[in-house]
């Protein structure tokens, strides 16, 4: 099959972040992408503005695993058939306006849009404003807003932990929490522990409940809410929390506090369905969490011709996740790994249901929700491209060290087996000098490098890891 495979055509559905990263991957592995994207976007260099109308199995697909498209550009419908397809057309697709659960919403004179069809803040020049929901979207919408608005409410059922892009020392939050050695830890300390923790060190910023931002869950339970201003703009006024809507009237909403505030724009932040409409099983793939192995590959198909890339929730970086899970599709589709077989994947994909039961609040967000490293770590194991920390300590404890300590960047996993690249570990070493060079723009003089790790905290990790890999090989 690989031979097969090389220099055949792969149909790349969006031209987004992920959609990018497909096609970057297609072409470093000698197959030819085309990709279709909706829009005008970026994905006009390859088809302007086209459209997947369906995607159906070819006749003989127990045999060749080749797929019919049927794409629509110009007003023109054509058929291909192509060898393989990425399905990289992202989780906000659907605007999901709850309507119904918003008595009185259809009598309302003022003005109601869902966050994807805001554009900008200018039209709403002295409005009143009520955001309902506190994911990243509706606190981004009501920070901008209040710079023109009257006034902005911020209407959450359940109150949200807010994460800062900005960590500790100035650095950012991802290269600092999102390291192996973290990951080592939330896997071995109990889950109060680590709750407590986070809790405290948030309610330290500001104190939620005084803010109005106290939520009805623990921080490992639900996905926190990005958003270093909003507690500048609700301690200066510009931003009032409210609690759940209860009902509108023509002119005004009334919140479940008892409390009614005249309001004469509402911006529904409630997020998005997704689908797949072009499918010929549209089905298979309605219920993600459910049906899909590791998120990427429906476990039923005769042939693995079909990949989902970047249909979840990382906790972390999106672009790296999709690349990575890019290259295991592309090496699927070669016959270059092969997948377990179907009673396999459907046992991961209950034991991984489960754990997301046990874990998080039922919804759908986090149904998909997957974390950062240990989800790079999985998908590159299934290319062998996970760095062997153990092998790496014997002879480049340096490299070591940082993998373990340092950010979880993109290079660790280039470092080996396919897609290696010569200047991976000169990358990994210099990292941190790259992070911080943008914040150079004063050179002071001083004796300590910025975001150096303290010699105490190596010797401690250094012993932490020997331990946990002594451990692994006498297990």
């Amino acid at each position: 099959m690989q031979d097969m495979m090389q220099g055949k055509r792969i149909m790349v559905i969006g031209a987004g972040v992920s959609g990018l990263g497909a096609i970057k991957i297609c072409l470093e592995e000698g197959l030819e992408p085309i990709c279709s994207e909706e829009s005008n976007d970026i994905g006009g260099l390859w088809r302007y503005e086209s459209k997947v109308c369906s995607v159906k199995k070819h006749s003989d697909f127990s045999f060749t695993g080749q797929w019919d498209v049927v794409v629509q550009a110009e007003g023109k419908q054509e058929s291909y058939v192509f060898d393989g397809i990425m399905v990289c057309s992202g989780l906000f697709t659907n605007p999901f306006m709850p309507l119904q659960k918003f008595p009185g919403i259809m009598r309302f004179k003022g003005q109601y849009i869902h966050s994807w069809e805001y554009k900008s803040p200018e039209k709403f020049q002295g409005k009143k404003i009520i955001v309902i929901g506190i994911g990243n979207s509706g606190a981004d919408l009501a920070i901008e807003l209040s710079h023109v608005a009257a006034q902005v409410f911020l209407s959450t059922r359940r109150g949200a932990w807010i994460w800062n892009r900005v960590w500790d020392y100035g650095m950012p939050m991802d290269t600092v929490l999102f390291t192996h050695f973290n990951s080592l830890l939330n896997k071995i300390c109990p889950e109060f522990l680590i709750n407590r923790w986070a809790e405290n060190k948030l309610n330290a910023r500001f104190n939620y409940e005084i803010y109005g931002l106290l939520p009805q869950h623990r921080f490992l339970t639900h996905q926190a809410t990005v958003g270093d201003d909003l507690p500048n703009y609700i301690i200066s006024g510009r931003v009032l929390m409210k609690p759940n809507v209860t009902k509108f009237t023509e002119t005004s909403a009334i919140f479940e506090d008892g409390t009614e505030e005249d309001v004469d724009v509402v911006i529904f932040a409630t997020g998005y369905t997704y689908s797949f409409p072009f499918l010929e099983n549209n089905s298979i793939v309605l219920d993600i969490q459910r049906s899909m192995y590791k998120f990427v590959f429906p476990p039923e198909l005769e042939k693995p011709t079909l990949a989902f890339i970047g249909i979840l929730q990382p906790v972390g970086a999106t672009i790296p996740t999709s690349e990575l899970q890019s290259q295991w599709a592309v090496h699927v589709f070669k016959g270059l790994n092969k997948l377990p077989s179907v009673s396999g994947m459907m046992a991961d994909i209950r034991k991984k249901r489960t754990k997301a039961e046990k874990e998080y609040l039922n919804s759908p967000r986090n149904a998909r929700r997957v974390q950062y490293v240990n989800y790079m770590d999985e998908i590159a194991s299934e290319i062998a491209v996970k760095p062997n920390l153990f092998s790496l300590f014997l002879w480049d404890p340096k490299l070591a060290l940082e993998i373990f300590l340092g950010p979880c960047t993109p290079y660790q996993y280039c470092l080996q087996g396919p897609g290696k690249w010569a200047g991976a570990r000169e990358a990994i070493l210099t990292q941190r000098e790259r992070i911080i060079k943008p914040l150079r723009t004063r050179t002071l003089i001083c004796d300590q490098v910025p975001w150096s790790v303290p010699l105490w905290l190596k010797r401690i990790c250094v012993a932490l890891l020997l331990f946990v890999l002594t451990f692994i090989i006498k297990g």
